[in-house]
């Protein structure tokens, strides 16, 4: 399987406790994650040319994995096009954490995909609310966070294929923070935790979640359906 982890790698060099943190970057620390599950992993960022994502990258790309938090106006259209519809033609994508508001979930949503929020050091519960789905393999009943940034409902996008983790903060509000989603011949899973001032992508339960999403949402060479004008299978005799 070849994954692309993209970020947009801002916050690293501005920030000096986001780069303390993730001296990497956060695209390096969950590269080097999938790396060492045996996934062929590779990076892109946002200032590289045409952000990193090339028709050619994506041509080698099973599964794209996406962080954006600062600069979702910097993705140009024709690049969140592009991806957009690799993902409709069975590319895999993986949404992570402020990637709810990037130009390629909007489109493939269709909807704001706004929310509320709060930067306050409060815990977090993840719950485990469909424990049959392959996303939850090797987990407990819930993942707990000692302090990460709150996502309040209500959650602006449509109604999830499959709602996996419901999050509970310790202010009170409640999330949807893993669901799943099919658009085209392609899957799509949204996981929420994951702001750049915690450590959140070095816990090993968060990291067994997107090591699961990444497998989950590859295609098994499905069927490629053919549009348009169609010539007949059988003959038409005519009557």
């Amino acid at each position: 399987m070849n994954v692309t982890v993209w970020n947009e790698y801002r916050h690293e060099k501005e920030n000096s406790v986001v780069a303390d943190i993730y001296p990497k970057g956060i695209h390096g620390a969950i590269a080097d994650f999938l790396q060492k599950e045996g996934l062929n992993t590779r990076t892109a960022t946002l200032d590289e040319p045409e952000h990193g994502l090339t028709e050619e990258v994506l041509d080698h790309t099973d599964v794209l994995v996406w962080w954006g938090h600062k600069a979702h106006n910097e993705v140009t259209e024709e690049v969140a096009e592009r991806v957009k519809q690799r993902v409709l033609d069975g590319m895999g994508l993986v949404v992570l954490h402020s990637g709810h508001f990037s130009k390629v979930f909007q489109k493939l949503m269709g909807t704001g995909c706004d929310l509320k929020w709060r930067e306050a050091d409060e815990k977090e519960r993840l719950w485990v609310v469909d424990p049959s789905h392959p996303i939850t393999e090797g987990l407990g009943q819930y993942i707990e966070l000692e302090k990460e940034e709150m996502y309040g409902e209500h959650f602006d996008i449509p109604a999830p294929d499959q709602l996996i983790f419901v999050s509970w903060f310790e202010g009170g509000e409640v999330f949807r923070s893993g669901a799943t989603f099919t658009r085209g011949r392609g899957k799509i899973f949204y996981f929420r935790p994951g702001h750049e001032t915690y450590p959140t992508y070095y816990n090993k339960e968060i990291q067994q979640v997107i090591k699961n999403g990444v497998k989950w949402v590859k295609n098994t060479n499905t069927p490629k359906h053919v549009y348009g004008n169609a010539k007949p299978l059988e003959e038409i005799k005519s009557k």
